[in-house]
């Protein structure tokens, strides 16, 4: 990915980069440990500040390091990523380090120690709003973007736009069973 084409994306539209719903990557770090995993359930909460909420399974490796850390980024992976979300999302990373044995390439952001996956089309970083009785209950945690930043070749001015020159950049929507949908075309409408 050119590093040239990552942009800050204005926190006030943040949410936009996951408002189509996409399948995102996890990551998480505290001290020494790292990890990635891949979750469907993602979405957008609020928007100022902004706000997404993000189901992370009490058993996960990935949910011990951000119960450590209190922080965590999200990555919204591409069409190009497939084998590598299905492949951190059947795989546990306690025993081994999935960025080390998948070859994944990351970069640092600017707030959170998780590790940002390089090739995704969005990335926001995340600190836990502590809400101990639905993290506990529901596994479901809510997280502030403390900073957002996405691929200004289908990303900028606050609007997604896939175009057929970047159709590996699609976003992956999974719909079970290990069977992905792409984003298609997009249909204009009016409103900011």
């Amino acid at each position: 990915m050119p590093v040239s084409t990552v942009e800050p994306v204005e926190l006030a539209k943040a949410y936009r980069l996951l408002n189509h719903g996409p399948t995102v990557l996890v990551s998480s770090a505290h001290g020494a440990r790292r990890n990635v995993m891949a979750a469907a359930w993602c979405m957008p909460l609020d928007f100022d500040p902004p706000k997404l909420l993000v189901v992370i399974d009490k058993s996960t490796f990935t949910r011990e390091l951000i119960d450590a850390s209190g922080e965590f980024a999200i990555n919204v992976p591409t069409q190009a990523q497939r084998a590598l979300t299905v492949a951190v999302g059947s795989d546990s990373g306690r025993d081994r380090d999935k960025f080390a044995a998948l070859d994944i390439s990351t970069f640092t952001g600017d707030t959170v120690a998780a590790p940002l996956i390089a090739g995704c089309v969005a990335w926001l970083e995340c600190r836990v709003v502590p809400e101990n009785h639905i993290q506990s209950q529901y596994d479901l945690f809510i997280g502030e973007v403390v900073a957002a930043r996405a691929d200004s070749r289908v990303f900028s001015a606050g609007r997604w736009h896939f175009s057929p020159e970047h159709d590996a950049l699609r976003t992956l929507h999974h719909v079970a069973g290990g069977a992905f949908f792409v984003t298609g075309p997009m249909t204009d409408g009016d409103g900011d």
